[in-house]
């Protein structure tokens, strides 16, 4: 199923977009460079000892245990969604961190959408 020319539009309106509110966001997506699968899962496997351990603290009543547990899922969670990359410092990057020039509309693409709405 193909899309349409307005939905190709639109979609091209929205890439334009996040190119220019977040630069440093887009070039990383971009990029391809995935976060690192041993840490999504870790932190997967954290997290599903961490409710398995929960489960196990409801059953027998045991508030300590499901604290333990909660604390364990949380960690794994935080572990499986933390990107922390090194941060790529590029003449580009150096040449962007200027102040951004406004644009004739101040609101974004989604609330002038929804301003000129029909």
């Amino acid at each position: 199923m193909s899309l349409s020319d307005h939905e190709k539009r639109v979609l091209e309106e929205l890439e334009r977009g996040l190119y220019e509110d977040d630069a440093k966001f887009a070039q990383r997506v971009a990029s391809g460079k995935p976060s690192s699968s041993t840490r999504v899962i870790g932190g997967a496997l954290l997290s599903v000892a961490g409710i398995s351990v929960l489960v196990f603290a409801a059953v027998t009543q045991v508030i300590f245990i499901g604290v333990i547990g909660f604390l364990a899922m949380l960690l794994g969670l935080l572990i499986a969604t933390s990107g922390r990359t090194a941060p790529e410092k590029s003449v580009k990057a150096k040449e962007d961190s200027g102040p951004k020039p406004k644009r004739p509309n101040s609101g974004s693409f989604f609330e002038d959408r929804w301003n000129n709405r029909s």
